[in-house]
């Protein structure tokens, strides 16, 4: 079968004890970088084989990987941080894992987007998350289409193009709209800047920005 496992944003004490004995136990963890993930393995004394799954590989080895699960090897799915699949590799797996009959499991842990929701200060009964915004082909569209939408939005961006992109927000949304910017989430510099699309983007224009950020946007009216 194959284990969908989360792993902490920033703090490993966010790792589950669930999640550890799954990843003691599994015959193969695959995860989007090695490094990384040994890091986080050697620190639960986890020593388990290894194998690279990103998104430059996944495509040649997803039915490799079934044939192996089918062949009786229990598979656990790590990604850098938060839960695969999130913005992350792991749809192609799962979907054929589903197909071939294979068991999946995701277990329940850290993602940046729920607490940078939750503590935004929006209305978070009704929400949209999109992901990482596309750079060129199909921007100007989907902010279009985002700046009609009524539930609360929510995106990731990199520290480069905040500023950017909170820029196109106010151009389509307009400077008054609410917003929060989380970054650093569950990390000793963690922060939360509330307020105005126009009073949030000036804000970050004038600092230099570092780490994993979400963005929350109130909806339309």
């Amino acid at each position: 079968m194959l284990y969908v496992v989360p792993s902490p944003i920033g703090n490993l004490g966010d790792m589950s004890f669930r999640a550890i004995e799954v990843l003691k136990n599994a015959d193969l963890i695959l995860a989007e970088d090695t490094r990384t993930s040994s890091v986080l393995l050697k620190h639960y004394g986890v020593q388990k084989p290894l194998t690279p799954y990103h998104q430059h590989n996944e495509h040649k080895i997803v039915a490799h990987l079934a044939a192996q699960m089918l062949a009786g090897k229990n598979m656990a799915l790590l990604t850098d941080a938060g839960t695969p699949g999130i913005s992350d590799p792991a749809f192609l797996l799962v979907r054929e894992c589903v197909k071939q009959d294979i068991r999946v499991e995701c277990l329940p842990g850290a993602t940046a987007f729920v607490p940078a929701l939750v503590n935004s200060g929006l209305p978070i009964n009704r929400f949209c998350f999109e992901g990482f915004l596309p750079l060129k082909k199909g921007r100007q569209t989907l902010f279009r289409k985002l700046a009609e939408e009524e539930r609360t939005i929510v995106f990731y961006e990199s520290p480069m193009r905040l500023v950017k992109t909170l820029g196109d927000c106010i151009q389509y949304f307009g400077e008054d709209r609410p917003c929060c910017v989380s970054r650093e989430l569950t990390k000793i510099f963690e922060e939360n800047k509330r307020g105005s699309l126009r009073e949030v983007h000036d804000y970050f224009k004038t600092k230099a920005v570092k780490g994993e950020i979400v963005v929350v946007v109130s909806g339309k009216g």
